[in-house]
């Protein structure tokens, strides 16, 4: 589970995040929604380690992480620009986390191929990212996030650059992605649609500040 204790970030005469406080279980889709501005990006890259809080603290399964390195901590991150490396090829972009962490050569092959299978990216290994179309981009995208293994994922509008024909095949992947897996993810979307569909958990964000979350 993700537990948020009283996190806040500042920045010289501003207040970005005040005083959030959530548990989320483990295995729950939670969707996070809110006006542009009000610190939802942000409160993702402090969860994943990208950023430090003025005070507070991260919990994932009871351990407190909020000192730890981002690769120390079992998050799989798909930032809003997708933030695909522009000279690897595909199978290199999913491979990225795990070869970090020495994953012997065969079984980080084995990975790659069973993710692409999965995303039904199997064509496309061998492609950079300029030769893929915004829905490739995104399935590479959430294969690369899961490549490491997490018990987290964290999605920053990961469906914003896809039109409406794509965007229903893109919720019941996502959909698919959580139970196969038995993952935590959190969400963060400005479609009350999306929300309606994926969530299990409801969040709202208004000025830095959690409201009172509803199960859907």
């Amino acid at each position: 589970m993700i537990q948020l204790d009283q996190l806040t970030w500042k920045v010289p005469g501003r207040t970005i995040l005040e005083k959030v406080s959530v548990a989320i279980p483990a295995n729950t889709y939670a969707v996070l929604m809110g006006p542009t501005g009000c610190g939802k990006t942000t409160l993702l890259e402090i969860i994943c380690g990208l950023r430090q809080p003025t005070s507070g603290r991260v919990l994932l399964d009871g351990l407190d992480v909020t000192d730890l390195e981002p690769r120390e901590r079992g998050i799989g991150y798909v930032p809003q620009d997708l933030a695909l490396f522009p000279g690897l090829r595909v199978r290199e972009q999913i491979g990225f986390a795990p070869k970090l962490r020495g994953v012997a050569p065969e079984e980080l092959n084995q990975r790659v191929n069973r993710l692409a299978e999965q995303f039904g990216i199997s064509p496309l290994l061998d492609r950079l990212p300029d030769l893929l179309s915004g829905g490739e981009k995104q399935r590479v995208a959430l294969a690369r996030a899961l490549a490491a293994q997490p018990r987290l994922l964290l999605l920053d509008e990961p469906l914003s650059a896809l039109d409406e024909s794509m965007r229903a095949e893109a919720v019941a992947l996502l959909q698919r992605i959580q139970q196969e897996n038995a993952l935590t993810v959190l969400h963060v979307t400005h479609s009350s649609s999306e929300a309606a569909a994926l969530g299990h958990l409801h969040l709202r964000m208004v000025a830095g500040r959690l409201e009172p979350e509803s199960q859907g």
